[in-house]
């Protein structure tokens, strides 16, 4: 019996969140889903955990600074079908940064905004509606989204 592989890549995405509700969303500036809003985040690298992965393809795309121990792990996505290039496996954290944290569209990123939680646009790439409505379960409840 000749038994066959998938290749499988490896990445991290974030789910920055601020007390006052919003969730930090690139445009993606290349396909697939090029046009459409998504998480930050990319490959993880040789070497290097999904954790640290997560931290520098934020500060890349946003230019948002955290620290990975910072980070903290609400998932991983591995459906197949979940990117058209091929089977992806990612794992998602949740940073919780300050309401006034600047940010700066950067590497892959077309433009980065905050958007408000109950305000998400309709587009969003791969499966990263099911990885915001994770990161919401993951928070303390409250009517206006993310808690204070």
């Amino acid at each position: 019996m000749t038994e066959t592989f998938e290749p499988i890549r490896y990445t991290a995405d974030v789910v920055a969140l601020t007390p006052d509700g919003r969730v930090l969303l690139i445009e993606r500036d290349w396909p697939p889903f090029e046009g459409a809003w998504a998480l930050p985040g990319g490959h993880v690298d040789p070497g290097e955990t999904s954790r640290a992965a997560a931290a520098r393809e934020l500060e890349e795309e946003t230019g948002v600074r955290v620290a990975p121990a910072d980070l903290i792990q609400i998932g991983a996505w591995d459906a197949p079908g979940r990117d058209p290039r091929g089977r992806y496996v990612t794992v998602a954290y949740l940073a919780d940064v300050p309401d006034d944290t600047p940010i700066t569209a950067g590497d892959d990123a077309r433009t980065a905004r905050w958007w408000p939680w109950n305000g998400l646009p309709a587009r969003l790439a791969f499966d990263h509606a099911a990885i915001l409505a994770t990161a919401l379960r993951a928070e303390p409840a409250n009517t206006d989204g993310p808690a204070a």
